[in-house]
């Protein structure tokens, strides 16, 4: 979700409703939508629309699964770039252009953008980041998990 308080003052209680509902996950079954909807008191297709202009707003960026890539037999890292804030928006757009970006985020830090990427093999990992440094023409410095937690976040707005 890319908003600060001023954008959250922009949403509806629907909205509102619709994304800290479903931060904690669709239901699982044969249509989630629309499970979902009921559970939020709203149409199948008024949510699907309402999901949409979220995105297309910038209120959320990706609504999916996380899967365990790695015990899919995948890679998964976590990668950070240092960005110049006046090219920080276009290389956000670049990175985010990735299929493999799972989540990307700014941090106040020397290091001001990090991403978590996934690929389908652990070897596709460098090709990506290699790809990512290529067309952005800033390094991307690899940060392989070496021990995994479980935390549990959802953002209540």
């Amino acid at each position: 979700m890319t908003e600060n308080l001023s954008d959250s003052l922009a949403l509806d209680a629907t909205d509102r409703c619709i994304i800290n509902t479903l931060q904690t996950g669709l239901p699982i079954c044969e249509r989630p939508y629309a499970a979902a909807a009921e559970q939020l008191g709203i149409t199948e297709e008024g949510l699907l629309s309402r999901l949409s202009g979220l995105r297309d707003q910038g209120f959320i960026s990706r609504l999916g699964p996380m899967f365990h890539a790695e015990k899919l037999g995948g890679g998964l890292t976590l990668a950070a770039m240092q960005v110049p804030d006046d090219a920080y928006e276009k290389v956000s757009t670049q990175v985010n252009a990735y299929t493999e970006v799972a989540h990307n985020y700014r941090r106040n830090h020397i290091f001001n953008m990090w991403f978590v990427l996934a690929t389908e093999t652990p070897e596709e990992i460098e090709n990506v980041l290699v790809s990512i440094a290529e067309e952005t023409g800033y390094p991307v410095f690899n940060m392989p998990k070496q021990e995994e937690f479980f935390v549990g976040l959802k953002l209540e707005i």
